[in-house]
């Protein structure tokens, strides 16, 4: 009894106090960043809300956090889920879904560690092309005006981010002219990732020129600041949960570099809750999916179309030809039949024209996989590219019916319409042929139905897959073609081209460009596009 006296005596509560107390100073206090060959005095922090007020922003360098300084949103889930699926592959996604809330509950380095595991374990780094094709266009869709505004304003822009130099280059240089970044690096073994992230890159000053007491810092409140990346700095402006929630999301026309082309089959933005919603869609997407594709090929349009919508497929329709035109040619010319005109947004397009005109046509097309040709409910004519075998070939199919073409040659998602060929414009010999402009928009919500370092002929069926897929078809005034023996046909080929390009640029909304297929699949997949056996491009 005497000991347990003398127990609670030495531990009694006047005791513990002073113990707690050095315990809590210890771990609690201000970042070991200010005791380490720093002291306090070294900083002047300042709100964020003050740093847009300066005017000498052009004569400093700035250095930033991406996640707590740029986007709007610091969740990191969304960007390792895209690299998992779009990357990886579905189970990869579900692994990374199902370990999230335990990566919730961990210290952030270690779920960043974990979610790095999961999702690069096994990828060749020579063919990861998610960080350049992929991610860009979810990171720009997160970052705040407001933020950007200002950052830009300095004379260079060195921006810090925790997530792999994989994942963020090409988002910051590319897109947003950030002069240099530094991420994390990855472990490579064999050319391929092990999952692993190096240890923290130390800040070279002459990797960014002569940085003397110009650098400015911008973090976040909640942020621990890295002694390597902002020990440099005289002034650090901090940004607050608040500002972030009122910041506006950068619109597009102050994008830089404008967005024309990207990857990947995910058309939502993959946080946790929407990537729960797409788990739970799929079995019953796939089903749908495949009901819809039975019912297009088997049925005729009557009976199709109905059923097709009645599952949630919309056909919007404006100035439908009432019939087919009968052009009034002279006798001594080939009659031919319509040529209908119209941008790329995905595989089905021919078929969409058929099924709005309730008539079977023949779709021209300049690369088409073998296992979409077999599929086809209506006919397909692959093109050679060759200028002169392809014009025979479209005058020969002219004077059997009735045509549809994309002279864009590939897909594009965005509101760009790319460069028209001129082919379909002048054709070989004598023949006289009337061409019908096609303005063509496509919507998805969950999946795209377009690819260009996937398997294209499982295109049709991610497109069948969204819930609600709609396209909107608008015919347009029909424009006389050029004959190949007409005078000045060369330059009047171009000028034909280009005018239905603007014409149908104009109905939608788009922008014209002069990019071509090469230049799409170049920068998404590293190839020129070329369809081999059907697999891929």
């Amino acid at each position: 009894m005497n000991n347990m006296s003398l127990f609670l005596k030495a531990f009694s509560f006047r005791k513990l106090v002073p113990f707690f107390s050095r315990f809590l100073l210890k771990h609690f206090r201000k970042p070991k960043i200010f005791y380490k060959n720093l002291t306090i005095s070294q900083f002047g922090f300042q709100k964020f809300q003050f740093l847009a007020q300066r005017s000498d922003l052009e004569d400093h360098f700035m250095i930033f956090n991406v996640e707590s300084a740029l986007l709007k949103s610091s969740s990191l889930f969304p960007y390792f889920m895209l690299v998992a699926f779009e990357a990886g592959s579905l189970l990869r996604a579900f692994i990374l879904f199902v370990s999230y809330p335990f990566i919730r509950i961990c210290s952030e380095n270690f779920g960043l560690k974990i979610m790095v595991m999961v999702c690069f374990f096994g990828l060749k780094k020579e063919s990861f092309r998610a960080g350049s094709a992929v991610l860009p266009k979810f990171f720009l869709e997160n970052v705040g005006m407001e933020s950007f505004e200002v950052l830009k304003r300095g004379k260079k822009k060195v921006a810090v981010s925790n997530l792999p130099q994989v994942m963020v280059e090409s988002f910051l240089r590319d897109y947003l002219n950030i002069d240099f970044v530094f991420g994390r690096e990855l472990k490579v073994f064999g050319g391929y990732f092990l999952g692993l992230i190096e240890d923290k890159r130390e800040f070279d000053a002459f990797e960014v020129g002569k940085i003397t007491s110009d650098l400015i810092g911008v973090s976040s409140f909640k942020k621990s600041f890295d002694s390597q990346w902002f020990s440099y700095c005289k002034e650090i402006y901090l940004v607050g949960e608040g500002d972030r929630m009122h910041w506006n999301q950068l619109p597009r026309n102050l994008y830089p570099k404008p967005l024309i082309f990207h990857d990947g089959r995910l058309a939502f933005r993959p946080s946790f809750l929407a990537t729960l919603s797409m788990f739970m869609w799929l079995p019953v997407g796939c089903i749908l999916s495949i009901i819809r594709g039975f019912t297009a090929l088997s049925l005729p349009y009557n009976i199709a179309i109905p059923i097709v919508a009645f599952t949630g497929v919309q056909l919007r329709l404006k100035n439908v030809p009432k019939r087919r035109f009968e052009a009034n040619l002279e006798n001594n010319k080939t009659q031919a039949g319509l040529l209908y005109v119209t941008n790329h947004r995905t595989l089905l397009d021919p078929l969409m024209i058929s099924y709005g005109l309730k008539t079977p046509l023949t779709a021209v097309t300049y690369s088409l996989s073998r296992m979409s040709e077999i599929l086809s409910p209506i006919k397909t004519v692959r093109l050679a590219r060759d200028r002169n075998q392809d014009a025979m070939l479209m005058k020969k199919m002219l004077s059997q019916g009735d045509l549809v073409v994309c002279p864009e040659g590939t897909t594009c998602r965005e509101s760009y319409l790319l460069r028209f060929s001129p082919l379909f414009s002048q054709l070989a010999g004598d023949i006289d042929h009337y061409i019908l402009p096609v303005a063509t928009n496509s919507h998805v919500n969950m999946f795209y139905g377009t690819t260009a370092g996937g398997y294209k002929c499982l295109d049709p069926l991610f497109f069948l897959m969204n819930p609600q897929p709609t396209y909107t078809l608008q015919f347009l005034h029909k424009v006389r073609g050029v004959a190949a023996n007409s005078d000045h046909a060369e330059k009047s080929k171009f000028d034909v081209a280009n005018s239905i390009q603007n014409e149908i640029a104009k109905v939608l909304g788009f922008t014209c460009t002069t990019l071509t297929r090469k230049d799409k699949y170049l920068i998404l997949a590293g190839n020129e596009g070329i369809v081999q056996d059907g697999n891929t491009r």
